[in-house]
């Protein structure tokens, strides 16, 4: 269905077949089958016209059961899984007096029913997110109120139903498939960080998407690491590559929160490491709520070996960057990390790399293992190396293959759900701040990995600096050159770089 208002004679449940959605419904007024006249109170409207909204379609089973159809990424009807929309206009009889709380007398069933995956969290206790106008915290529905199933009347589809009551006739509410990070809300963050004019903090736009969104690209280091000539070991990476795995940008503010923090670890990474961060590559996908999409359907984490400057213009400009960093000799790219989301595994843990190098292989290891030492929800048991065929266009395994072996790339996986910590059975539910915890977590193991635990000793709590009123912002040289221009000479290039080994001190 395309967007656009409903007037009340044109809603009610015959909204074209399951393969007809092509918009976001907007303000859809539900009628019964048959009534005639203005929409009443009961007659429940549904909108996800907004930013990051997402429900292409509504049939009313029964006065009190709906079915709710996901909108298909745009240009790409193979993914449906993320769902954000409202409900507004409830009727008297739905009501009952419960005071803040959602754990109500269960009323009305919403039935999801065009997953496109079958396998689900919603089989292990997960459930949808809910908040309304007067209670705008975002919680979890109690997991005995959803189910998963598969449906004979959907072509025997998964379907995920919850039952729900609303509880406050005036509140309009709000239901999403995890907790939603719009591209507005990241461009409010990174505006607030902008204001502190902090000397170590740097915000440039490295590209705009194909609807000239932003694509900021952030560096946090010691201002002397950026001065003309100064070698650099550099820390990459990139977050919301698939925009409906919100929790990546949860953990990706964690890293930024802890690193431009006075807390004397924050400190001395910052002396000794360059942070280069793109948080949000795919600003068009999430803005339009598409699940794993760009706007113009492409799975943007399957074309790294040849991204175009025109369809994939944000991933062209950050491989662009990589592979002139990988060139520069005063440059070591030590570590790529791609920040995701998971949809049917529990806790944090990581996706690495395959060499036919054994020393190199563990050494990749290391950092995995700190990490489940430092954060309860990571789990190293979770974490595995490979070189799967379908993942070949992925960042970690292309960069894996054309970075030399001083470098790391991992993919680090965040349950859209919970996680279970060792030596229990019980799963946690995550929330915003367990994610940026997490974030958080993975800052700090870098002290652990170069070993700088001892330096941390000597740093005393200073006022924060701020940078000089005339001070240019610092900007990457202009980017030349198509990305697909690989270096050559690995054995050579960085021979002015002191590589260390993560275990000798600097």
């Amino acid at each position: 269905m395309a967007e656009g208002s409903q007037s009340a004679p044109e809603a009610g449940n015959d909204m074209g077949n399951d393969d007809a959605i092509g918009g976001n419904v907007s303000k859809y007024i539900v009628l019964p089958t048959g009534y005639c006249g203005l929409p009443k109170k009961g007659h429940l409207i549904f909108d996800a016209c907004f930013e990051s909204g997402n429900l292409g379609r509504v049939d009313q089973v029964s006065e009190f059961e709906y079915d709710l159809f996901i909108r298909p990424d745009t240009c790409n009807p193979r993914f449906r899984v993320w769902f954000n929309f409202t409900v507004e206009n409830v009727k008297e009889s739905q009501v009952r007096e419960i005071v803040d709380t959602f754990r109500v007398v269960l009323r009305v069933i919403f039935n999801i029913v065009n997953f496109s995956k079958t396998k689900s969290l919603y089989r292990d206790g997960m459930a949808p997110m809910v908040k309304s106008t007067s209670r705008p915290k975002w919680q979890r529905l109690p997991p005995k109120n959803v189910y998963y199933y598969r449906c004979p009347d959907h072509r025997k589809n998964y379907v995920m139903s919850f039952a729900f009551c609303f509880d406050r006739e005036e509140d309009i509410y709000q239901f999403a498939y995890c907790y939603p990070y719009t591209y507005t809300r990241f461009q409010h963050y990174l505006d607030s960080l902008q204001k502190r004019n902090m000397d170590y903090f740097f915000r440039e736009q490295l590209g705009q998407s194909v609807q000239q969104r932003k694509l900021d690209l952030l560096t946090i280091t010691s201002p002397e690491n950026l001065r003309e000539g100064a070698e650099q070991k550099v820390v990459f990476i990139t977050g919301r590559v698939h925009p409906g795995e919100t929790p990546s940008s949860f953990v990706c503010q964690g890293i930024i929160d802890f690193l431009v923090s006075q807390h004397p670890i924050a400190r001395v990474l910052r002396e000794y490491l360059v942070f280069k961060i793109a948080p949000m590559l795919n600003p068009d996908g999430v803005y339009l709520g598409n699940y794993r999409c760009s706007l113009m359907g492409f799975d943007l984490n399957r074309h790294w070996l040849d991204p175009s400057p025109w369809v994939h213009p944000t991933l062209h400009g950050v491989k662009q960057l990589i592979v002139q960093m990988y060139n520069d000799p005063k440059t070591s790219l030590e570590f790529y990390i791609d920040i995701h989301a998971h949809s049917t595994m529990m806790n944090g843990f990581m996706y690495g790399n395959i060499f036919e190098d054994e020393e190199r292989f563990q050494r990749q290891a290391i950092f995995p293992k700190l990490l489940c030492q430092n954060a309860e929800d990571f789990s190293y048991s979770s974490t595995s190396f490979n070189r799967d065929a379908v993942k070949a266009g992925t960042g970690r395994r292309f960069l894996g293959g054309l970075l030399d072996h001083t470098s790391y790339c991992y993919t680090l996986e965040v349950s859209f759900y919970s996680y279970i910590i060792s030596g229990t059975t019980a799963a946690v539910p995550y929330t915003e701040e367990a994610y940026m915890k997490l974030g958080r977590n993975v800052a700090r193991t870098f002290l652990d990995y170069y070993r700088l635990n001892p330096m941390v000793e000597k740093v005393a709590i200073p006022m924060p600096r701020l940078r000089k009123e005339k001070s240019p912002p610092y900007k990457h040289p202009l980017l030349r050159g198509p990305a697909g221009n690989y270096p050559n000479g690995k054995g050579d290039k960085k021979s002015s770089v002191n590589h260390k080994d993560p275990s000798t001190p600097f």
